[in-house]
């Protein structure tokens, strides 16, 4: 191992959800992003502005929206928020870079589960962004059983040998008969003014082209190419199902932390990132080098709220426009911006797999079989680094892009970090 995370190396946290620590009496009250139920908010900066810092010269790009029309992105809890149509969160950035960036797969976050890789037979941890976010997505109970019945079938597709067909067989039909059995309970746990949506997503999880009927004729087949293609279509359908459910903050938070940024639903980042040395980047197949990129980060207030919340917060105020990353072997972190003030920002927040709500000032002990929804065993996890002061925090808004490779991990292909930050996101795509 190149170094470990938790030394002097990395050593600020971040974080996103809105609530502002506290402030002076004369400032206004904390703010929240509160997102609507099972929505995220898009948050369109549609002005270009330049950004000066030392060496450093990015251009927040201009964004076009996706949706018809954008809402307000701050409110406040007290006056209560209104419904809103469907929304995607997106916060724009600029950054400098000076290195390698994480490359992780198209702009959808919602990708065949496939891509999810077994090193252990014991170690059943998410080996993508995609599938660990699916996996966080609080929802009716009986959608997870349906999800976690097809996630099994993503392992029998890893073995190389003889395919276990008829295990594949029993679980599509087990997934089956709970969505019929349980129809009017699922679709009773849609937000009335989703229902229409939820109920057509719900016959085409059935019955549609690449539903869960169609899979258990490819599993039939036997086509392992057509189970897995079939696959990532169901589970599609069952992460845009969820996301209707999903109720935003499903725990209380602790009233110590009552007046921190949180993030109650998720939200897309983008950086608009150039190199240091000011060449180009690499063309893809067809393209034309180009002096900038964009890295687009899911940000998950699920299973992070504090720290995504606090990260959310620091971008909106524009904290790291112009700041420079710096590369280790196993990560790219950030330098926290021109304005970097150091010191304790949120408490080190970290969701155990299979608890209600997520840890506080604790690590996960990884040895005695404890793991963390949101896995720093991915390729391209996004962390807060620790505060300088006391590894119970996270830094107020020094963050870092995880390289993990194996060849760096402990049994079961865990890293020797797991469990030790604040994860609340991942990279989905570089373009």
């Amino acid at each position: 191992m190149a170094f470990p995370l938790s030394s002097s190396h990395v050593r600020q946290p971040l974080s996103a959800d809105f609530v502002a620590h506290r402030r002076p009496r004369s400032s206004p009250p904390p703010t929240y992003l509160e997102l609507p139920r099972g929505r995220t908010i898009r948050i369109c900066r549609i002005a270009p502005r330049e950004v000066r810092s030392g060496c450093c010269r990015c251009r927040i790009k201009p964004l076009e929206c996706l949706d018809a029309e954008t809402i307000p992105f701050m409110s406040y809890l007290n006056d209560g928020m209104k419904k809103t149509q469907r929304l995607v969160a997106v916060i724009l950035i600029a950054v400098q870079v000076s290195c390698a960036l994480p490359v992780v797969g198209p702009v959808s976050w919602m990708v065949p589960p496939a891509e999810a890789v077994l090193y252990s037979p014991d170690t059943k941890v998410p080996r993508t962004g995609e599938l660990a976010l699916r996996k966080a997505i609080p929802a009716n109970p009986n959608m997870k059983n349906i999800q976690n019945s097809l996630e099994e079938i993503s392992y029998l597709l890893r073995i190389p040998q003889r395919k276990p067909y008829g295990t594949m067989e029993g679980n599509v039909k087990k997934a089956l008969k709970i969505a019929k059995d349980e129809k009017d309970s699922i679709l009773a746990s849609l937000p009335a003014d989703l229902k229409e949506k939820g109920s057509e997503l719900y016959a085409s999880l059935i019955e549609g082209k690449g539903g869960l009927e169609d899979l258990l004729k490819y599993i039939k087949d036997k086509d392992p190419d057509k189970v897995s293609v079939g696959l990532a279509s169901s589970l599609d359908t069952i992460a845009e199902i969820e996301l209707l459910q999903a109720p935003g903050l499903s725990f209380l938070l602790p009233q110590q932390y009552k007046n921190y940024p949180r993030l109650a639903g998720r939200g897309i980042v983008e950086f608009t990132v150039e190199k240091g040395d000011g060449s180009s980047f690499s063309p893809e197949a067809g393209g034309q080098p180009r002096k900038t990129a964009t890295i687009q980060v899911v940000i998950d207030g699920y299973s992070a709220p504090l720290t995504a919340g606090n990260f959310a917060k620091r971008v909106i105020d524009g904290t790291y426009n112009g700041s420079k990353f710096n590369c280790t072997d196993q990560a790219i972190i950030t330098d926290g911006g021109p304005d970097r003030k150091g010191g304790n920002g949120p408490p080190l927040e970290i969701m155990p797999s299979g608890q209600f709500e997520p840890l506080y000032k604790t690590t996960l002990s990884v040895q005695d079989g404890e793991l963390p929804v949101l896995p720093l065993s991915v390729y391209g996890s996004v962390a807060m680094a620790h505060s300088e002061v006391s590894d119970e925090y996270s830094s107020p808004d020094q963050f870092f892009f995880y390289l993990y490779d194996k060849s760096y991990s402990g049994l079961g292909g865990l890293s020797f970090d797991e469990g030790q930050f604040s994860v609340f996101g991942y990279v989905l795509s570089f373009c």
